[in-house]
Order: C-alpha cells, then sequence, then structure tokens
C-alpha cells in the first residue's frame, strides 16, 4: 500500500507539471542563486561574462591540464572556485580526479575531501574517500592521514558521521577558498608553475 500511495504522488506531480506546457516563467540558475524568469527574457550565458583575456588563459591551462598533473590540479581548483571560469562543481571533481590518478599527493587529499564532505549536488562517499585518502596518506600526508580516519569512522556510524559533517560542512567550503594554493601562476601569454 505504502508504495502505491508513492507512486500516486508522483504521478500526479507529473501530471501536475505536464498540465501547463506553455508556463510563462522558467527557472534559471547561475553561481548567484535560482530564480524564476520570464521566457520572453534573454537567457544568460555564463560564458559570455567571461573577458576574452580570461577564456584564452582558461584555454591553455586546459591544454596544459591534459598533460601536467600540477595544471590538473589548479584548472579543479579554478572550477570549484569560479576563478577566471565559471563554477562548476562536476569539472571542479573531473580535473582533480585526473591529477590525482596521476599520482598528485595534494589532489588524490582533495578529491578524498570532496567524498568525504560530498560537493554541492552530490552527496558524501566515505568509502570512495577513504580510497583516495589512502594514497595521500601513504605518501606521508598528514591531513590525510587525519581525513583517513574519519572516513572510516564514517562507514561505521551514519549517524555520528551525519552529525560530523553538517557541523564540518561550512569550514570546508571556506578551506577551498584559502587552505589550497595554486601552482601556476600567468606571466605575459604563458602559465608558469612554482
Amino acid at each position: 500500500m505504502k508504495n502505491f500511495l508513492i507512486f500516486l504522488t508522483i504521478l500526479v506531480n507529473l501530471s501536475a507539471c505536464a498540465s501547463n506546457p506553455n508556463k510563462q516563467t522558467v527557472r534559471i540558475c547561475d553561481e548567484q542563486g535560482c530564480s524564476d524568469r520570464p521566457r520572453s527574457e534573454s537567457t544568460f550565458v555564463p560564458e559570455s561574462s567571461i573577458s576574452p583575456e580570461e577564456k584564452q588563459k582558461i584555454e591553455q591551462l586546459t591544454a596544459l591540464a591534459e598533460k601536467d598533473p600540477r595544471a590538473a590540479f589548479d584548472l579543479g581548483l579554478r572550477y570549484f572556485r569560479g576563478d577566471g571560469i565559471t563554477r562548476n562543481s562536476y569539472q571542479a571533481l573531473t580535473w582533480m580526479r585526473h591529477a590525482a590518478e596521476r599520482g598528485d599527493v595534494d589532489a588524490q587529499l582533495a578529491v578524498g575531501r570532496f567524498y568525504l564532505m560530498g560537493l554541492e549536488e552530490m552527496g558524501s562517499d566515505p568509502a570512495e574517500a577513504e580510497s583516495w585518502l589512502s594514497m595521500a596518506a601513504g605518501k606521508g600526508n598528514q591531513e590525510a592521514q587525519t581525513l583517513l580516519k574519519q572516513a572510516q569512522e564514517a562507514k561505521k556510524n551514519e549517524v555520528e558521521y551525519r552529525r560530523w559533517l553538517n557541523l564540518y560542512r561550512p569550514y570546508w567550503y571556506g578551506y577551498w577558498h584559502s587552505g589550497y594554493t595554486y601552482r601556476s601562476y600567468w606571466r605575459g601569454s604563458s602559465w608558469y608553475f612554482y
């Protein structure tokens, strides 16, 4: 009976959405949040707000990121922060994983942290976090060793883990903007690494 009620609720909600195909507004979401805007309004294209110089810099960094894990780490961090590029958590994780898979310890720590804390629409995954944090901890990273213990504990007690997660997640998001540093800088017309 319970499953039937859930199915019926979903069906009613879907039919309500389908009953008004000529809806006058559309929900548009960007890094500032979501809002309902008239359909007659032109759509905001975030890429158009990026200067040609910034676009050139990111294109060059993307090309470097294919070859160099340091550049992949920086690109992932830029996507997470929205620094010179449209903020995109999926791309942030993709480029961080790209660097981590090639043995970059800082990226392994970052990916482990992404999975431990969850990332916006992506929920947390302590088992995946444990895998990445083990790699970084095995290379002597102290922070990864601490987080690895937390990931292992998280797998044991879901309730305590959720409490811990709710307590530390706001700090963690702030940490991405100050705790991780870029390894490259732009000078003239090229990227250079520290």
